[in-house]
């Protein structure tokens, strides 16, 4: 937001304090050319308004991008924001094959009714009958990519291979996708499987509004029985900035009419939804809760009611990694009775295992249910997880300084280099400060700090900025705004990737004041609130 007055001052500025003319001492000259040389380098982007555009949106990487020479000097922002993105479409053409998006679930059902549902005292003589047998009855895995052919054009492959009690199959599917036009995109879609024969589908999205579009989905399914049709329309529309609401009519097999609204919120999820169809006709209410935390735990119920009976859901789900998402649902319901559902999401990968508990509504099936995830996530994220997220953060942090340990001694040497050479500025401004009882800065340091006692493990990696915040006092003032602190002179990051804090003790009309301020936090001094009491 500085104007070009303030650039110029601060350019005047900087050139006062490296100019080379300024040292006599030849290493001292040395340091001060290079310095000199960088100050010029930012001035000569940030006062050509088209340079200054690109670097306030995109930073160095937009100055960096072939093809602004082509540009007309006398753009606006938003245009400049236009011609940045097209020459970012064209680099994103030229790697357009080189992407895929995979997809993939495994689904694995268990059967472990026999924990609870036993069976009668006649047949305890059998071999094995002790014990209570728990069996995988069902699998299902399916996988997806895409593979786009031009910017318009996507060719989607998929295949999916499923089997419950000893009988199984498996289908493959072809999608080829195109993107009509801002508004809509079409999509053919042929397929084969060994239970079922050839598929012919064709799907249409169109934006019909800003606020409404429509889904259209027909499919012709070839079997022994003959061809079987099928059709399903969705139209759906922005009821307000958090609300969708959804029509749907489905005619085929099974034949069905559905409607529902959709909330979502930054903090919540909120669906209803209502069926009349063929076979089944129900009614679903459902919530989901979502902690603002760094886990992004959220907590859901839902019930479900209709002509197949009444099915209540009670679970939640956290992230675990960067990548992986735990979650379980405990479904009570009659007659289906009582299933634990946990579900792994990892990067594009779902991996679902139901377990079903029993056919009846057993108090000690739904309390083992509810319970035993709860124990068991609890001791594997103090024992196994939090522990291994740790040594990976760990890792992260030694190979993120490994790789930049040549640009941070360079910016440290930068850095000492600068402190030298603003030691007689400094010297006339702490004269003049003191002269007029003005902000004088006593010590600062910045860095990591530990204040925390379950942190007292770690190590305090600081350093002794006084001088350059000193070199930044004008008229018994200090002011710095929400930017991180290593880019000021004089300062460099001692660590890298972790959190970091400024600490300045300053003396203002001869009183002492302290303050800590966060990396990225804006900081004004002096301020009464800094003031450090006689009694303290």
């Amino acid at each position: 937001q500085a104007s070009q007055e303030e650039l110029k001052a601060a350019y005047r500025r900087l050139c006062m304090l490296y100019h080379p003319d300024k040292h006599r001492d030849p290493e001292l000259k040395t340091q001060a050319e290079r310095l000199f040389n960088l100050v010029h380098q930012a001035y000569e982007v940030l006062s050509d308004p088209q340079t200054r555009a690109i670097y306030d949106i995109y930073g160095r990487r937009g100055l960096e991008m072939e093809g602004w020479e082509v540009v007309e000097r006398k753009r606006t922002p938003a245009e400049i924001r236009e011609e940045f993105e097209r020459l970012q479409r064209e680099r994103e053409e030229r790697r357009l094959q080189q992407r895929t998006n995979p997809k993939g679930t495994i689904s694995v059902g268990i059967d472990a009714t026999d924990l609870f549902d036993h069976y009668d005292e006649e047949y305890e003589d059998v071999p094995g009958s002790s014990f209570p047998q728990i069996e995988i009855n069902k699998m299902h895995i399916s996988q997806s990519i895409e593979a786009p052919l031009t910017a318009t054009d996507t060719a989607i492959l998929s295949g999916n291979l499923s089997t419950q009690n000893g009988n199984g199959g498996g289908s493959i599917n072809l999608a080829l996708r195109r993107v009509t036009s801002a508004k809509g995109w079409g999509e053919l879609e042929f397929g084969a499987g060994d239970l079922q024969g050839p598929l012919f589908g064709l799907k249409i999205f169109r934006n019909l509004t800003p606020r409404c579009f429509i889904t259209t989905n027909c499919a012709l399914q070839f079997s022994s029985r003959g061809i079987r049709p099928g059709l399903t329309t969705v139209l759906a529309r922005n009821l307000d900035k958090n609300t969708m609401g959804y029509l749907q009519w489905r005619w085929g097999i099974q034949s069905a009419m559905n409607t529902s609204i959709v909330r979502d919120t930054k903090t919540s999820h909120f669906t209803m939804a209502l069926q009349l169809g063929i076979p089944h006709s129900f009614m679903m209410v459902s919530y989901q809760h979502k902690f603002q935390d760094e886990d992004q735990t959220r907590v859901k119920g839902s019930l479900k009611a209709g002509f197949f009976g009444t099915i209540v859901e009670y679970g939640a789900e956290r992230k675990i990694s960067r990548h992986s998402i735990l979650g379980a649902t405990v479904s009570v319901g009659v007659p289906q009775g009582v299933s634990l559902k946990i579900k792994l999401n990892r990067a594009s990968q779902t991996y679902f295992f139901p377990v079903h508990l029993t056919d009846q509504l057993l108090p000690s099936a739904v309390f083992y249910a509810t319970v035993g995830p709860l124990v068991i996530y609890f001791a594997m994220h103090r024992l196994i997880i939090k522990p291994y997220l740790r040594a990976q953060k760990e890792r992260e942090l030694e190979k993120q300084r490994e790789s930049t340990a040549s640009d941070i001694l360079q910016k440290k040497q930068e850095a000492e280099a600068a402190v030298r050479l603003m030691q007689e500025s400094v010297r006339r401004i702490i004269e003049a400060e003191e002269a007029r009882m003005g902000l004088i800065v006593v010590n600062a340091w910045y860095g990591k700090f530990v204040n925390d006692n379950s942190r007292k493990n770690e190590k305090v990696k600081v350093i002794d900025v006084t001088v350059p915040l000193q070199c930044l006092v004008k008229d018994s003032k200090l002011i710095l705004t929400e930017a991180s602190k290593a880019g000021l002179p004089g300062f460099y990051d001692p660590c890298v990737g972790e959190e970091k804090s400024l600490k300045v003790l300053y003396q203002f009309r001869g009183v002492l004041h302290q303050v800590m301020s966060a990396d990225n936090e804006a900081l004004r001094i002096p301020k009464q609130s800094h003031r450090i009491d006689a009694d303290g």
